[in-house]
């Protein structure tokens, strides 16, 4: 099938079924116990800064590792599969100096995601598979200043971050994604920059991609890092037409469960939530099995309150196998009729009812 053609199947399916996507990659890549050698290859021998976990340069040095990955959660049901370009921005790679990387390391990763999901589509006609870009939030915030004493003060402008970032959708578009993901936003501002981005592309190059944006909460008080609600969020962000709009990391499903729901009741596009395996133990690692995760969200898709699931941090490919089997009887959300309200936002949510 051709991009467009995957695209309308896309929006078609959405409407049927709900969707599965994959599990985490970084925490799963880094369980290989990989050497500063391997993740050098041949291609970085030598280089000037140390690389290892650095897991988005597998798609360069290790891309069998990628592929199998992708293999894996493809077995386990997932309907999309995520490249392996969550820290793939020239601003993120600046951190091991491979800036000048990214456009090769986005076509890399979405070249490797395409190869794995066109194959199993071939091994099974009526389960189509669909590739999402990632574009994560980077390690630098445009909302939050960085020095107290000058308000004005930004650790990025946001034309760099949004150059950094279309850098990146040009690779990802090229190596064959269907779908583009900003994930992990904890700063809206950021997000926007990515969203200008995703919108001059397509303009310039007349194609359609469809976007996802996925918030998450940076502590307990269902807020992001920029002070918003996701209802806040959702005001802010919906001119954008997305997608899909949702949840995925920062906590567990139990967590999070309050904030999905809100969204879902007044979100006029598809809601996607994918959450962390629970909370990380004292060692960083993730406790929650596949069993506690799926009836979690099992829940979630009873109750009507989401159109895609997947699992983030923590998650596996067992993770994302029980999910599929707990949810496979379940129907998609039921998406709301558009609200008419003047609706606003700042860091919370404001609307006046007629």
């Amino acid at each position: 099938m051709t991009q467009k053609e995957r695209t309308e199947l896309l929006y078609r399916s959405i409407g049927e079924k709900i969707l599965v996507l994959d599990g985490a990659y970084g925490v799963q890549l880094q369980s290989q116990k990989l050497t500063e050698q391997d993740y050098q290859g041949e291609i970085f021998k030598g280089h000037s800064h140390p690389l290892k976990n650095n897991v988005d340069v597998l798609n360069i040095t290790q891309p069998k590792i990628v592929a199998e990955l992708h293999s894996e959660y493809l077995n386990a049901g997932a309907d999309i599969i995520t490249t392996n370009t969550f820290s793939s921005t020239s601003v993120s790679q600046a951190d091991f100096n491979l800036e000048k990387e990214s456009y090769a390391l986005n076509v890399a990763g979405a070249q490797i995601a395409r190869e794995e999901a066109d194959r199993w589509t071939q091994k099974n006609p009526s389960k189509p598979r669909w590739v999402a870009g990632s574009l994560g939030p980077t390690n630098k915030t445009t909302s939050v200043a960085i020095d107290l004493n000058d308000p004005s003060m930004r650790s990025i402008e946001f034309d760099v971050l949004k150059d950094s970032y279309s850098n990146a959708i040009q690779g990802l578009y090229d190596g064959g994604i269907d779908i583009l993901l900003v994930e992990t936003i904890f700063d809206t501002l950021n997000a926007k920059a990515a969203v200008l981005a995703a919108d001059e592309f397509c303009k310039k190059n007349q194609v359609t991609l469809p976007l996802i944006l996925s918030w998450t909460a940076t502590d307990l008080s269902g807020r992001n890092l920029s002070g918003q609600t996701i209802e806040a969020f959702w005001i802010s962000i919906k001119h954008a037409n997305p997608f899909a709009i949702g949840l995925n990391c920062s906590f567990g499903a139990r967590e999070l469960r309050e904030s999905v729901n809100n969204l879902a009741k007044i979100a006029d596009v598809p809601v996607i939530a994918y959450p962390n395996a629970g909370l990380p133990n004292a060692l960083g690692e993730f406790d929650e099995t596949p069993k506690v995760t799926s009836d979690y969200l099992h829940e979630w898709t009873r109750n009507g309150l989401v159109n895609i699931v997947g699992g983030c941090c923590g998650t596996t490919p067992d993770h994302i196998q029980q999910i599929c089997k707990r949810i496979e009887s379940e129907l998609p959300r039921q998406i709301p009729t558009n609200n008419r309200n003047l609706q606003l936002a700042g860091i919370d949510k404001f609307e006046i009812i007629n």
